[in-house]
Parts: structure tokens; sequence; C-alpha cells
């Protein structure tokens, strides 16, 4: 072959190379898959089964009202890190974390806050949870809680009031007990209990540990006796003794 045929078949080769690049280029754009979509997005409530506050209905309302919610828009727009702190603002959430998956669903795992108080008061009705926070007061807690009542204000129901009403929730023999809490002051907090018709004086709430547990064994050890007495207090404010009042 002459010099001028191979120039031309390098010339033909060349032509078939780039040919065969443009190909591929238009190939791989005209196959190139649409753009992948978000197709759902699943609410997980991790505590459904102790408690259920609020609908997924109101979750989606709120992604809604700040523009993203992600079904149907680009896996690319969607902003996993919005979604988890609008969520996260919910009243009755405690935890939320968001989280993409492989087929392009939103997941996100919740936890619910804990009301642990009910504080009722003349002017206003509102919840303390396990957390020690302020709790919206909702239709939808129907949880049998410690109630407080008279002159409880924020401080003292997120303070000492809820390490109370911890303790008592934890408290095997002092849980189903109390009726309620009512706070005249700081200094002077009596408790009712179910069953019994004495006023429990407690004072303040310093060493409210052994005051139960002092009033504890004086009613096992004596509550049969109490019975046929009819006091109307039992005062626990005076060290390693209960005072028993007519």
């Amino acid at each position: 072959m002459g010099r001028t045929g191979r120039i031309i078949w390098s010339c033909v080769g060349i032509l078939v190379m780039g040919a065969m690049l443009v190909g591929a280029v238009v190939w791989g754009y005209l196959s190139k898959p649409a753009e992948a979509e978000c197709r759902g997005i699943t609410y997980i409530f991790e505590d459904r089964a102790e408690r259920m506050y609020l609908s997924e209905n109101e979750l989606t309302a709120m992604l809604q009202a700040e523009n993203i919610y992600p079904v149907g828009k680009n896996v690319n727009q969607v902003s996993l890190h919005r979604i988890e702190r609008t969520v996260g603002r919910h009243p009755m959430i405690r935890t939320a974390e968001c989280y993409m998956t492989a087929r392009h669903e939103v997941r996100v795992r919740l936890t619910q806050r804990i009301p642990v108080l009910r504080v009722q008061t003349a002017i206003e009705s509102f919840l303390i949870d396990s957390d020690r926070k302020v709790m919206q007061a909702r239709s939808s807690v129907r949880d049998e809680l410690l109630i407080a009542r008279g002159a409880v204000g924020v401080q003292l129901a997120s303070g000492k009031l809820a390490d109370f009403a911890l303790w008592i929730a934890e408290n095997e023999y002092w849980q189903d007990r109390i009726d309620y809490i009512y706070v005249q002051s700081v200094q002077m907090i009596y408790l009712y209990l179910k069953q019994r018709d004495e006023r429990i004086v407690m004072g303040n709430l310093k060493d409210f540990e052994k005051k139960m547990n002092k009033l504890r064994l004086f009613l096992l050890n004596s509550g049969e006796a109490t019975k046929d007495k009819h006091y109307q207090e039992l005062d626990l404010r005076y060290k390693g003794q209960v005072i028993g009042r007519y």
C-alpha cells in the first residue's frame, strides 16, 4: 500500500472513531434516566404504643406551610435538615431524625414529649414534661398525671414540683395514691390522698423523699389505727415525726 493509501485509511479511522465518540455522547444523553423524585414520606413514632398525642396530618401540614413537603420533588431539592428541624418544632415532639432511603422515600423517626405533671390554676393550665419543660395542654393528652393546683408558677412547676412528680411517677407505692397537690405558697404545700380524708402538710419540698418515706411508714404501720381517729391533718414538717391533728 502506498503512502497515499495509508493516509486515506488513517483519515477514515479518525472519522470512524470520531463518529463513535459522538454517537456514544448522544446515546448517553438520550438514554439518561429522568431525575429521581421523592416517592413518599413516612413518620415513624418510636413510642406509638405508649402514647399518641398528634396526627401525621399535623406534621404534613407543617411541612406544606413551609413549602418543604418532599413528595414529588426532585431528591436534590429535598432538604432533610429543614424537614427535621420543622417537625422537631411541633410542641408535642421531643426528638426528630430524618433520612432518605435508597428508594427515594423520606423517613422521619420521632419520639414524643412525656408529660409528668398537670398544672391547673385559676388563669391557666399547662403540662410539665420529663425534661422539666413547659408543654401545652391539649385534649389528646389523656394520661392520668399528678395534678398541681393553687399558686403554681412556671418556675416552681418546672423545678421542685417537676422533681417531685418524676419521683412519684417512678415510685410504685405512691404513683396511684395521690389525688392532687395544692400550693398555697412555695413554703406551704399540701397533698391530698385518694381514699383518705387527711390533708398532708408538706411545707416546702426540701427533702421530699424523706418526708414521703416517713409518711409511707406511718400509713403502713398505723394506718388501721388512724382510721378511727379521723385526723384532719398529717404534718410532715418535723424531723422524724408525723404529727396528726384533729
